[in-house]
This record gives C-alpha cells, structure tokens and sequence, in this order.
C-alpha cells in the first residue's frame, strides 16, 4: 500500500520551447500550468531536468493533498528520464503519479482517465514506461484523429484549429479538475466524475 505522507506527482506531458505551447502534443502542459494558478504556484527549474511546483490541492480538510505538478524539460520521447529522477526524489509510489497526455484515439475534447495500460503509440508514456512499468495513473486527453492523410506528427504538433479553441479553455478546465478529482476522491470516483 502507498505512503500516505508521499506526495502525488502530476506530470504534464509536452514539448519545452514556446515554438510548441499551444500544441495539440502540449495539452499535458496547459493543464499543470492551471493547476499551478490554482495552487498559486510559480514553476521552478529542478535539477531533474523538468519545470517544478510544490504544493497542496484541493479542498481543505484531510481531502486536501501533498503535490508535486511537474513539466520535462526534455522533448517528449524522453520524459521518462525526468520523471524517473522526480519520482526518486520526491519518493513518490508509482501508483501516485499521474500522466496528463494528449491521446489521438479519443475524440476532442473528451477526457478518459485510467490506471495503467499500454502506451497506445505515445512516445511520452512509451518512455515513461520504459523508465518505471505502466503502473502510473492516466488523464487522457482526447485530441481525435489527423484529418484525411495528414501524419501523426504533423497533426500533434500543431496548434489547435481556430474551431477547437473555442473549448480549449473549458477542456482544460474540466481535465485540471478530474485530476483534483483523482487525488483527493480516487480513480472510481473520478472515472464516474469525468470519463465521457
């Protein structure tokens, strides 16, 4: 059983550089930054080659808890080593992190949030599992399928069209809110909550 005195470590997925910010492939990163609002945080480098925010979350009273929110600062086919070293030295189980990604097999903007699983063709969680095994929770984000014949790549590096921004904010919202959900009331709890 988890260390109830350990804190939970929520990893935002994404690309460093503004060049990649509002990237479909980033939306792990605009989530933590609003949870960071939330905790009225302020991200700091670590040595762990990620962007931290110490804190707690959520309401007051024993639902309230200890959090890590953390963006790698490598590119995304390396976070692992990140989130390795920020697991290490924070002494967080495995079963307290929480992976916020984008994911290509939900429609936009649909969350599903799991524990464990495959990596489903995702460099990010492909890496993270590499460094750790898949026993890590999962907020997915669903950003669809690339229109007609355009690459994987090419799709998930780009920004959101003018279409999906209009829920953008509001997608983001909701997924900051079912980790919260997550942390403090368990994944049943948040699964009813908010997988659509």
């Amino acid at each position: 059983m988890s260390d109830d005195t350990a804190p939970w470590l929520i990893v935002g997925l994404g690309n460093p550089g503004a060049e990649y910010a509002g990237n479909r492939h980033n939306i792990g990163f605009m989530v933590v930054d609003l949870l960071a609002e939330r905790m009225r945080g302020k991200f700091k480098a670590h040595k762990a080659r990620a962007q931290v925010v110490e804190g707690r979350l959520g309401p007051p009273g024993p639902a309230n808890r200890r959090v890590v929110l953390a963006k790698p600062m490598s590119f995304m086919n390396l976070s692992g080593g990140p989130v390795t070293a920020l697991r290490d030295f924070y002494k967080v189980p495995v079963e307290r992190i929480v992976a916020v990604h984008d994911e290509l097999d939900i429609d936009y903007p649909t969350l599903r949030l799991k524990l464990g699983g495959g990596d489903n063709g995702h460099n990010g969680l492909k890496s993270m599992t590499k460094s750790m095994g898949p026993e890590y929770h999962r907020v997915r984000c669903g950003i669809g399928r690339p229109p007609g014949r355009m690459q994987v790549a090419d799709f998930v590096l780009k920004d959101f069209s003018s279409t999906e921004r209009k829920e953008l904010d509001w997608f983001v919202d909701r997924a900051a809110d079912s980790v919260e959900c997550l942390i403090a009331e368990g994944l049943e709890r948040a699964q009813s909550a908010y997988n659509s």
